[in-house]
């Protein structure tokens, strides 16, 4: 699968890397299946797709359904946050469409971020926001 996960109980965080040609299928995959979960209930994640060389099918339309899909199963257990990482300019664009339809959407209770590097989407996690200018 090229979606791999680590769940870090301790600092309450879903950490996930995507490899290779990732399809629409593997990415409702990884959302059924970890997200199902309720010993993460509220937990913060990070999906890197440093090594992903991009996505297969109409990505477009998959994303609008994943964030639906997302959405949907966020816990009202309150706000946690959502790194993507995301070098590629293609990937970049579609994590940056993701975000926005998780923000437009009123069941969302997670906070997206878009980011190219790693450690800036982990400065995030933590809450160290990023300086502007």
């Amino acid at each position: 699968m090229p979606i791999d996960y680590v769940i870090d109980h301790a600092r309450r965080r879903v950490m996930a890397e995507g490899r290779g040609v990732v399809s629409s299928d593997e990415v409702f995959r990884y959302q059924r299946d970890v997200w199902s979960r309720a010993d993460v209930a509220g937990y913060d994640e990070m999906v890197d797709m440093s090594g992903a060389e991009g996505m297969a099918g109409d990505s477009r339309e998959s994303i609008r359904g994943l964030a639906d899909l997302s959405a949907r199963m966020d816990t009202a257990a309150g706000e946690s946050r959502f790194a993507i990482v995301a070098p590629q300019e293609s990937l970049f664009g579609l994590g940056r469409m993701y975000e926005t339809y998780r923000a437009l959407d009123q069941r969302s209770t997670k906070r997206v971020g878009v980011f190219r590097d790693r450690d800036e989407a982990l400065r995030w996690l933590e809450g160290i926001e990023p300086e502007i200018g």
